[in-house]
Formats: C-alpha cells, sequence, structure tokens
C-alpha cells in the first residue's frame, strides 16, 4: 500500500492506496542515501549532508532512479503537484484533529454550562413571577371580600334605619287616627301643637334614593399587574379581518385583506349598500362577537391619525352626523389618536390618555362576559386604557383612518 511520509518523517498509518503508476512504492527514505521521496520529488536534497547534496542534486541515486523509471514518470512537476496536495491533506487532517481535541470539548462543556444557567434563570423567574401572582391574588381577594363587607354593612345600616323610619311613619299614622277618631273639634284644636310637631318629626324623613355605598364597586380589583398578565396571556388570539362591504370610499383595502389606507378622494367606486359608512373613513370586521374573550392588534406605527375599537352593529353607516362618527354615540368605544394627542371615546365623552411614546402596535381586548374593553400595547406591556361596560348587544370590530395607513397583525 501507499504509506506517505508527514512532515515530521512519520509514516501516516492506514492510508489508501495510492491509485496509478505509483502504487506499490512507499513514502519512505533512499536506502542509499537516505533522502527522502518528497524531498527528490521536489529536487531539494537534505541540508544537513554536502555529500547527499551534491549525489542527489546529479540525479544519480540509482534506487530512486529505478523506482522513477518503473513509475513511468520522467517530468517532476506533476509529482510535486501530488506531494504538495498530501502535505496539505496532512495539515488539513492536523487542524480537524486538533478541533475535535480541544475545540469541540469545550464547546460542548459550555453549552452544557450555559443551558444549565438558562434553565435556571426561567425556574427562578418563574417561581419569581409566580409569588407575585400569588401575593397579587391574596390582595385582591382580600380588597373584594373587604368590599363585599363594606357592601354588606351598609345595606344592613341601611335596612336598619329604613326600619325605624317606618315603625316611626306608622306610629304618627296610628297617632293621627287615635286623634281624629277621640278627639272632637275642640279637643283637636288644643292639640294641634302637638300634632305639629309630630308631623313636622315625620316629614324630616326623605325618600329612599339610590345611594353609590349600596353598589359593589368593581374597581376594587382593577390591579395593573393583573390586567397586563391578562392582556399578554391572550392578546393576538383571534383573527379578525375587515367586512369589505362596510369601507368607506376614503379607505382602500390592500390585496392581501390587512391593511386599510387613507386616501383623501374617493378614488376607488365602491358599489353602494347599507352597510356602507358614506362619510367617515370607517369600516367594520366582519365577525360578531357575542361572548368571551377576544382580542386582536393593529400595526399603527404609519399613522398619525386613527381610531379603533368596538361597535355595535346598529352603528349609523350614513351622513356625516355623530351617529355615525366612532366614539361620538352610545354605540361605539373607541382608542384614537390625532397627531401626538390619544384619548379614549364613547358617547361624545372624550378622556385624553397620557403616553410616554407612540405605540407602534394597539391591541383591543374585550371581554363581554366581565364587561371590560382594554387597549393595550403589546410592545411594551402597558395597559393603553381600560373602561368597563355592560354590553347589551354583540359587538364588532371598527377601524378608521385619516392619515396614511394601519394593519392587521395576524
Amino acid at each position: 500500500g501507499w504509506q506517505p511520509v508527514g512532515i515530521a518523517g512519520q509514516a501516516r498509518a492506514g492510508a489508501p492506496a495510492r491509485p496509478g503508476p505509483l502504487r506499490g512504492m512507499r513514502w519512505a527514505s533512499c536506502p542509499e542515501h537516505g533522502l527522502s521521496w518528497a524531498g527528490f520529488l521536489r529536487r531539494s536534497p537534505p541540508r544537513s549532508s554536502p555529500s547527499r547534496l551534491a549525489l542527489c542534486a546529479a540525479y544519480r541515486c540509482d534506487a530512486w532512479s529505478r523506482r522513477l523509471r518503473t513509475a513511468g514518470y520522467s517530468d517532476s512537476v506533476f509529482q510535486n503537484k501530488i506531494v504538495d496536495q498530501c502535505e496539505k491533506l496532512q495539515l488539513q487532517s492536523a487542524a480537524i484533529t486538533k478541533y475535535m481535541a480541544e475545540v469541540l470539548p469545550g464547546k460542548n462543556q459550555s453549552a452544557l454550562s450555559a443551558a444549565s444557567w438558562a434553565r435556571e434563570v426561567v425556574i427562578q423567574r418563574l417561581i419569581f413571577v409566580r409569588n407575585v401572582c400569588e401575593n397579587e391574588e391574596q390582595r385582591l381577594l382580600e380588597k373584594v371580600h373587604t368590599e363585599e363587607e363594606r357592601t354588606h354593612q351598609s345595606i344592613l345600616t341601611q335596612r336598619a334605619h329604613w326600619t325605624e323610619s317606618l315603625q316611626k311613619l306608622a306610629a304618627l299614622r296610628t297617632y293621627l287616627v287615635d286623634m281624629i277618631t277621640n278627639l272632637d273639634d275642640h279637643g283637636l284644636v288644643h292639640a294641634e301643637q302637638e300634632i305639629f310637631e309630630r308631623t313636622e318629626a315625620a316629614e324630616g324623613i326623605l325618600k329612599p334614593q339610590e345611594s353609590e355605598k349600596l353598589n359593589f364597586n368593581q374597581k376594587c380589583v382593577q390591579s395593573p399587574l393583573l390586567h397586563q398578565l391578562w392582556a399578554s396571556a391572550v392578546l393576538s388570539l383571534e383573527e379578525v379581518h375587515v367586512d369589505e362591504k362596510t369601507i368607506s370610499p376614503l379607505l382602500t383595502l390592500s390585496e392581501d385583506k390587512k391593511t386599510l389606507a387613507f386616501s383623501p378622494k374617493k378614488t376607488k367606486p365602491y358599489p353602494d349598500c347599507p352597510e356602507r359608512f358614506d362619510h367617515w373613513p370607517n369600516a367594520l370586521g366582519t365577525k360578531a362577537f357575542h361572548k368571551g374573550t377576544h382580542a386582536w392588534r393593529i400595526r399603527v406605527d404609519k399613522s398619525c391619525a386613527y381610531k379603533l375599537g368596538i361597535s355595535y352593529g346598529s352603528l349609523q353607516r350614513k351622513g356625516p352626523g355623530n351617529a355615525a362618527r366612532l366614539g361620538y354615540n352610545p354605540f361605539s368605544w373607541v382608542f384614537s389618536r390625532y397627531d401626538k394627542e390619544f384619548r379614549f371615546s364613547h358617547n361624545s365623552c372624550h378622556q385624553a390618555v397620557e403616553l410616554v411614546k407612540c405605540p407602534a402596535q394597539v391591541g383591543v381586548l374585550v371581554d363581554l362576559d366581565g364587561g371590560e374593553v382594554l387597549f393595550y400595547d403589546p410592545t411594551s406591556c402597558v395597559i393603553l386604557h381600560s373602561h368597563r361596560e355592560t354590553f347589551t348587544a354583540p359587538i364588532y370590530p371598527v377601524f378608521a383612518v385619516a392619515d396614511q395607513s394601519i394593519s392587521l397583525v395576524q
């Protein structure tokens, strides 16, 4: 077999046989002069022996000449290339061997350490979050219990007060009936002062009126932490689509049905239908939500004028009046931006929303059973605004844009 001698002069064990005319030749030293075969092919004899240098430089080594003649080589250029390639292969093999022996074990240990650290971080953070959630749960449940006790005590106090009032009124009525029954006109005139005083006391008993103290305060369970965790858990669960029959002529819908773009001129002729908005740049979603929790996201970073939220299907579609203007009627709840001003609007009541920066996306989350609509920044995990409402009809996602475009995030 063909066993080349390495750079250090060591034969590489197990190397494959060299095909071609060099088959059977060994990568060994000259038996007469100790000159290596590689050196001979390179015409570079060993430097340590002047006599060998002279001899081999003249190429009069009979043993190697016989080998060359047997191999059929008269030109040394090709042989030199073979030697170069063999040396490159050996260097490449040495580099791979070193990489496997030194680098890979270190990488493996580093990966094990990094995975162990990451696993520990996940466990520790989840333990921390779990503890925080448990503490928040306990705090909120205590607030619920306290509010329940307060409401119950207020009801008991009211019950006792009005029971006492009923007794006073009943006693006064009985007294007046007795006076009328048992006294003549002279006696009634004589008892006029007493009757007046008792009647005046009864007039101080007012009629019952509605009191917020008798209602359970739902705000006692408001928690930014709970809102953020809840919003993060359910946001983007819903795939929302724009109802093309409702799109205003001032808007155009992209081919992928996700982007609404504003056009100040009604450039695209839409067929008129009862569902379409004909004045305000509005559009509704296709699907109505009847119960449960629903959420979707809209990319708004390209627009400085938009409205996002929910509305009843009974929202007016035609005309320039407030009945079709989002946030200016009892049928719509929207979060809006105009330039750098943000606000929440419902039934012409506007509440300013102070933000540190403009959100790139806005999430809309509605809990129909719990009676709440929430606007959320999924990027910074910030609750933009929340509003409690008792919804009496199915709601639709609603959109409006008056600058550039907004896009649904699926």
